[in-house]
C-alpha cells in the first residue's frame, strides 16, 4: 500500500509553489519526517517531510514543477522502514601520526550527500560539485551560510579553475558571474549560441520573480516621489565607540547603526502619523502599531523581514532581532510570517558603498527609507568648515497620500534626533 505525499497548505496570498530540490530518490529509504523535497514559493522555501517511514516510490511532480496545494508529489511504499539507515555521523579526523596509510575512502558524490547537510545547503553543494567533507559546519550541521563562506574563503585563498562560457578550462582569481550564477537559479543548463558568442539562459527563482512583479506594481500604482537630505553621524558613531563594549557584553548584541535609526523612525512616524498608514480602496488606513521592515540581501534575492511592535522594542532587542533576520536570510529559513506585513520600511545600500539612490516603495506600504554610504565630507558648522561623517538619506513615498511637507518635515525630524541623539531620550 502507498501512501500520498502532497504539498502542505501554502500560506495565504500564495497561488503556487516550485519543486525546488528532492532529497531523496524513488527506490531509497527514508525516516519519518526526514525531510524528502524543498518547495520554493515567492517568499520562503517549504520543507515538505516524509509523513511516515518506508521507501519512496514514484516522484509525480520533478524538480522545477509548479504545484499548488494538496497537490501529490510523491508516493511512499510502507513495509520497508527498517532499511531506513540511520544519519551517518561526520567523518573523523585523519591521524596525523606515521602509520601504516589506510585505504581512503571513497570520495562522497555530490548528488548523495549526507544528511547531516540541510536542505539549503545540499542544493549549493549538489550545483557547485563540492565535497561536504570538507565544509565547516556548526554543531553538527552544514548549512547554507557555512557553504557561502567555505566558497568564499576558497575564492580569497588561492586561483581556482572554472569553466569559462565557452567550455574550456580556465584559471582564475574571483568566479565569473556565471560561475555565481548557481547561488540564485536553478542548476546551469548548457551553454548555447554562436561560436565565440555563448549565452546562457536559466529560469528566475520564484523570489526573483516575486520581487519584479513588486517593483512594477509599485511603479505602476503609486505616484512615487523621493525627497533627501544629509545627516552628520558624529553623534551617534561618539556613543558607539563610547558604549560598544559594555552594551555587547551586557546585552551580548552588537551596537550598530540600524537600531538608531529604527528609533529614531518610530518617533517620526508617531509625529507623522501620514507615513505609517496605507491606502486600502478609496480609504486611508492608519496604523497604531509600527512594524518596520528591514531590508536584507540573502543568496535568493532581497527579502524584507519584520520588526513587529518596533516601538516596544530595545536597542538590544532590535540588534538582535536584526542580526537574527540576517542569518535566517541567509540559511534560507526566514517563515512567511516573518515576511508578511509591515507599516515602513527601511533599507541601507551603504553596506554596498551606494552613495545616493531612490529607494522603491514595497507595497501596500506608503514610504520607505534609504540609507547609504558614511562618508566622511567638509561641511560648515557655527562658521567653521570641518569633517564629518555625513550619509544621504532618502525618502520614496507615495504622493497620492502623503505631502510633500510631511515628507520632507519626517526626514528633517530624523535628521534632529540622530544628530542629537538626547532627543531620542527625551522625545523632544
Amino acid at each position: 500500500m502507498s501512501l500520498e505525499v502532497r504539498v502542505p497548505a501554502l500560506p495565504e496570498s500564495v497561488a503556487d509553489a516550485r519543486v525546488l530540490t528532492w532529497s531523496k530518490r524513488p527506490g531509497e529509504a527514508v525516516r519519518e519526517g526526514e525531510n524528502l523535497v524543498e518547495l520554493e514559493t515567492d517568499k520562503v522555501v517549504l520543507e515538505v517531510p516524509a509523513p511516515r517511514a518506508g521507501v519512496l516510490g514514484e516522484i509525480l511532480a520533478e524538480e522545477g514543477a509548479l504545484v499548488h496545494t494538496d497537490d501529490v508529489l510523491a508516493l511512499i511504499s510502507e513495509g520497508a522502514a527498517s532499511t531506513a539507515a540511520p544519519a551517518p555521523k561526520p567523518a573523523a579526523p585523519v591521524s596525523t601520526a606515521p602509520a601504516a596509510t589506510p585505504t581512503p575512502p571513497a570520495a562522497a558524490s555530490p548528488l548523495n550527500v549526507p544528511p547531516h547537510v540541510t536542505p539549503s545547503a545540499r542544493q549549493l553543494v549538489k550545483e557547485l560539485h563540492l565535497e561536504p567533507n570538507q565544509i565547516p559546519g556548526r554543531d553538527g550541521r552544514i548549512q547554507k551560510a557555512d557553504v557561502l563562506a567555505y566558497l568564499d574563503a576558497r575564492e580569497h585563498q588561492a586561483p581556482e579553475r572554472h569553466p569559462d562560457l565557452s567550455g574550456a578550462s580556465r584559471t582564475t582569481a574571483a568566479p565569473s558571474s556565471f560561475a555565481a550564477a548557481p547561488l540564485d537559479t536553478a542548476p546551469t543548463p548548457a551553454l548555447s549560441g554562436e561560436a565565440g558568442r555563448p549565452e546562457q539562459r536559466v529560469p528566475m527563482t520564484r523570489l526573483r520573480a516575486r520581487i519584479a512583479e513588486r517593483l512594477l506594481q509599485a511603479q505602476q500604482n503609486a505616484a512615487l516621489l523621493t525627497t533627501f537630505n544629509e545627516i552628520n553621524l558624529a553623534a551617534v558613531n561618539a556613543l558607539r565607540a563610547r558604549y560598544k563594549e559594555t552594551f555587547e557584553q551586557r546585552h551580548g548584541a552588537r551596537l550598530g547603526l540600524m537600531s538608531f535609526f529604527v528609533k529614531a523612525v518610530v518617533e517620526a512616524l508617531q509625529r507623522f502619523p501620514v507615513l505609517n498608514a496605507g491606502i486600502d480602496g478609496e480609504d486611508i488606513l492608519y496604523h497604531g502599531y509600527y512594524d518596520i521592515g528591514i531590508a536584507v540581501s540573502s543568496p535568493r534575492g532581497l527579502v524584507v523581514p519584520i520588526l513587529r511592535n518596533a516601538d516596544q522594542l530595545g536597542m538590544a532587542e532590535i540588534e538582535q532581532g536584526i542580526a537574527e533576520f540576517g542569518q535566517k536570510a541567509k540559511d534560507g529559513t526566514l517563515s512567511y510570517e516573518e515576511l508578511t506585513g509591515g507599516t515602513f520600511s527601511i533599507t541601507n545600500g551603504g553596506v554596498f558603498g551606494s552613495l545616493l539612490s531612490t529607494p522603491i516603495l514595497n507595497p501596500p506600504q506608503s514610504a520607505i527609507l534609504g540609507l547609504h554610504k558614511i562618508q566622511e565630507r567638509p561641511i560648515v558648522e557655527d562658521g567653521q568648515i570641518v569633517i564629518a561623517p555625513m550619509m544621504y538619506l532618502a525618502l520614496t513615498y507615495d504622493h497620492r497620500l502623503i505631502d510633500g511637507r510631511d515628507a520632507v518635515q519626517f526626514l528633517v525630524a530624523i535628521k534632529e534626533l540622530l544628530e542629537d541623539p538626547a532627543r531620542l531620550l527625551l522625545r523632544v
